[in-house]
């Protein structure tokens, strides 16, 4: 792509300069188009003490983000505008803090074997509006069925907002093919077609962006927040795993699997990382301490839950951290708030130290967990994942093999930021507490 060509034939004046801090969060520069090169080339300067997650004190040299011209898109709800993914660079090197270099490092190892991980994801997102209370509720106020999956009439009264969303993404040549109301009051989902993982990452963090500008701009809230009501499902981000080689579009398909579920040695032995390293994954793609408010064992007031709290595979299981659908792996763990290159990198660093190491997945479980007493889930040998950031957060910092893989330090720079954000949330007193305690001595 010939970025100067781009800006004049699609009338862009500004381009973003984009990267991501520590917590996958937008961040950006406004560059008039005249001066796009130099954000190519040199980068766009950012006090990188200003960000979460850089490493970076007032005293530091500059942090670069330096333009990835195969990322260059228009911003079809902000016409003039284009936006360029970035890499960040410090004193002309790429910058080990930096989230995309992190994953693009992961990428490489793979691409050391000759192979290629595609990712389909799927967010979950939930759609409010604010009351002059303050307070969140759906967009939809007739939004109220105590089970809501799939309704025409929750689907059909939000449509303002998922049409001007889902056709801002086809702009940008992303491929939604489906969007549902799922399992909340004001919950959605849009399914788009897979990509390489690098590609994957860059258009989730895209989708946000999307998301939450378009949703402002109609008066209206869209969060990624993971569980925002306590009695209804909460925003999961399903990550769907294979790999190409060149030849096979996907190594992990094998008709003659013994389980029936078509995967290859290969394919287990990735999946088999992830179990191990389950645990301290889990910080990763849980981040948050409301995360934890997802992943526990037990329904919602609709009768459904789709979030794992168990360590293991199964079938077209869906209460199995991964699932298996014919060929391919579905990793259930992630939520809609995680940094989706951090999650990518620990995907590749985990699957590839099951590789390596000639790990094995143990037996499959196609039986409803949420249903299993404690004796049966020993029995089966299923682990159960961390039930809150702490312990997750003890898993990560436990796990060299992974912190070791994404980088010691921004690895402790993230495990510092969640011990701080544990912190604060266990000195918080809540309306809960108040409510429950004030007057119950």
């Amino acid at each position: 792509m010939d970025p100067e060509k781009f800006v004049e034939e699609n009338d862009i004046k500004y381009v973003l300069a984009q990267f991501v801090d520590i917590h996958g969060v937008a961040k950006t520069k406004s560059v008039p188009s005249n001066h796009i090169m130099d954000v190519i080339e040199d980068g766009a300067g950012f006090a990188g003490f200003a960000v979460w997650g850089l490493g970076m004190e007032p005293h530091g040299p500059d942090f670069l983000a330096k333009g990835d011209p195969n990322t260059l898109t228009t911003v079809p709800w902000q016409p003039g505008y284009a936006r360029i993914a970035c890499d960040g660079y410090v004193n002309g090197e790429p910058y080990h803090y930096d989230s995309r270099v992190v994953m693009k490092k992961q990428v490489a190892k793979l691409a050391d074997k000759g192979w290629t991980l595609n990712t389909g994801l799927e967010p979950e997102f939930s759609l409010f509006q604010r009351g002059e209370d303050g307070l969140l509720t759906p967009a939809d106020s007739t939004d109220t069925l105590d089970k809501p999956c799939y309704d025409y009439k929750g689907l059909s009264r939000s449509r303002e907002f998922l049409e001007t969303f889902v056709e801002s993404l086809q702009k940008v040549d992303m491929d939604v093919y489906q969007i549902d109301h799922e399992d909340a009051n004001g919950q959605f989902e849009i399914n788009y077609t897979y990509s390489d993982a690098l590609t994957s990452a860059d258009r989730f963090t895209f989708v946000r962006m999307a998301a939450g500008e378009i949703a402002n701009d109609l008066g209206l809230v869209c969060s990624f927040m993971p569980k925002p009501s306590s009695d209804r499902t909460g925003n999961g981000m399903h990550f769907h795993l294979s790999i190409s080689d060149g030849e096979s579009p996907n190594i992990f398909q094998d008709d003659s699997d013994a389980n029936g579920m078509g995967l290859s040695e290969t394919a287990y032995q990735f999946m088999a990382g992830l179990l191990h390293h389950a645990k301290a994954l889990c910080a990763i793609s849980a981040p948050t301490v409301n995360s934890y408010k997802r992943l526990v064992v037990g329904g919602s007031a609709s009768g459904a839950t789709w979030a794992p709290a168990y360590i293991c595979y199964g079938d077209n299981n869906r209460s199995a951290m991964v699932r298996v659908p014919y060929g391919r792996l579905e990793f259930r763990l992630p939520d809609s708030g995680c940094n989706p290159y951090l999650v990518h990198a620990a995907i590749i660093a985990a699957g590839l130290d099951g590789i390596e190491k000639g790990m094995t997945a143990g037996k499959p479980v196609n039986e409803n967990l949420y249903g299993m007493s404690e004796e049966e889930l020993e029995a089966n040998s299923v682990g159960i994942l961390p039930q809150n950031l702490n312990e997750a957060i003890d898993a990560l910092e436990a796990d060299t093999v992974l912190t070791e893989a994404l980088g010691s330090e921004v690895m402790a720079e993230f495990i510092k930021l969640k011990r701080d954000e544990w912190i604060d949330y266990s000195r918080h007193v809540s309306d809960w507490e108040v409510s429950r305690y004030s007057e119950f001595f």
